[in-house]
């Protein structure tokens, strides 16, 4: 377990989101710590994804409080927590399928305004040099995540696992300082699953925190310096991955009794 003495970079202060009565996400409070690599696991249904889509901004808490890097971001709109450097991806990838991967990348990018550079490029002589040096950003992410050899492929022909990655590195482009990852091993074969491990481990080592949302129990857990379980909205058990997954409310929740 990673040691958290020092300020936390995220902290998320009994959120609340519920659609009518019902409560998807229920009182949850949790802390992430500089360059901590955080799981967070439960059944469908469990509250996982709205706890994203509440940090993220997507889905602004009903109740509750919310601080990045010790500023409070309960009522910040989605663009501007991801230019702080708050970050996520989906469980089902996002690309813009006739755009090649390079472009995807490209279109990540977003000026203050929030328009996509790559539906504003050559307006203006600042813009152009701008583009040159986002074009070759993005040709180092695709270096790092292994796709340069698809960089000029329709995105929308990937695999799920290749997808999986472009998505990484769309949110790349944005300079991140916590990455929030949404299933990133759902629909991927187990050697694409190994390097999506391998890439996080080494944006770690950079100094980026993430938190991952997964069902693939044994992958998560040798992923992450500390697990979180959620069931019903709520946090059931947090702490060490192989402590919580020997904890019998979870394998009873999570599991049916059977890790």
């Amino acid at each position: 377990m990673m040691a958290t003495t020092a300020a936390p970079m995220l902290k998320v202060e009994a959120v609340t989101r519920q659609f009518g009565g019902f409560k998807a996400v229920d009182g949850v409070s949790l802390q992430l710590a500089e360059q901590e690599i955080l799981g967070i696991a439960g059944t469908n249904g469990a509250g996982k994804s709205t706890l994203f889509a509440a940090i993220a901004g997507q889905q602004p808490a009903d109740a509750g409080r919310i601080t990045f890097t010790g500023q409070d971001i309960t009522r910040v709109p989605p663009y501007r927590r991801a230019r702080m450097g708050l970050v996520r991806t989906f469980q089902i990838p996002r690309e813009f399928k006739s755009l090649t991967v390079h472009e995807n990348l490209l279109a990540a990018a977003a000026n203050p305004q929030g328009e996509r550079l790559v539906n504003a490029f050559f307006q203006t002589r600042s813009l152009r040099e701008h583009e040159a040096q986002l074009a070759a950003k993005a040709d180092g992410i695709l270096q790092f995540l292994n796709l340069a050899r698809v960089r000029d492929a329709r995105a929308g022909g990937l695999s799920g696992g290749q997808k999986k990655l472009v998505e990484l590195g769309r949110v790349l482009m944005l300079d991140p300082r916590c990455i929030l990852l949404d299933e990133p091993f759902a629909g991927v074969n187990p050697v694409l699953i190994e390097e999506i491990c391998d890439r996080v481990r080494e944006l770690h080592g950079q100094g980026i925190a993430f938190i991952v949302i997964e069902h693939h129990l044994q992958a998560l857990k040798a992923l992450s310096h500390r697990m979180i379980v959620m069931d019903r909205g709520r946090i059931l058990a947090e702490g060490d991955p192989h402590t919580v997954l020997d904890d019998p409310r979870v394998q009873e929740a999570y599991m049916g009794g059977v890790v």
